[in-house]
């Protein structure tokens, strides 16, 4: 699986900045983590993960299990939640996305595979 395609398309498509791309995947392949182990992984700062993981959020993407420990959400539903928000956000007509549709089906697997260890 090439995830940076489909980081690439996180951006191009839903408009994520590139650290949140990074953090969605993260937690979506991988399962729930706290802010320090996203900042350790991806060698960034304990804010920047925790703002990240904060927004994605804000955007429909992670639920918070503790104040700093964010779960994904099912790919299949963030990736359209995503895209339906970044459609309000910039007034564009919301309607079926085949590159966001194929996010989704993409990152189902290893969403599901890190959750059934």
């Amino acid at each position: 699986m090439d995830l940076s395609k489909i980081e690439n398309d996180l951006i191009s498509e839903i408009k994520l900045q590139p650290l949140q791309a990074k953090v969605y995947l993260l937690i979506t392949c991988h399962g729930k983590m706290s802010s320090v182990t996203i900042a350790k992984k991806l060698k960034i700062s304990e804010e920047d993960a925790q703002k990240a993981s904060r927004d994605l959020m804000t955007l429909g993407a992670f639920i918070d299990i503790t104040e700093t420990e964010f779960e994904a959400m099912h790919p299949r539903f963030t990736a359209v939640n995503m895209y339906r928000r970044m459609c309000e956000r910039e007034n564009r007509s919301f309607g079926r996305n085949k590159i966001v549709d194929s996010v989704g089906v993409i990152l189902e697997k290893p969403y599901d595979d890190a959750r059934t260890k």
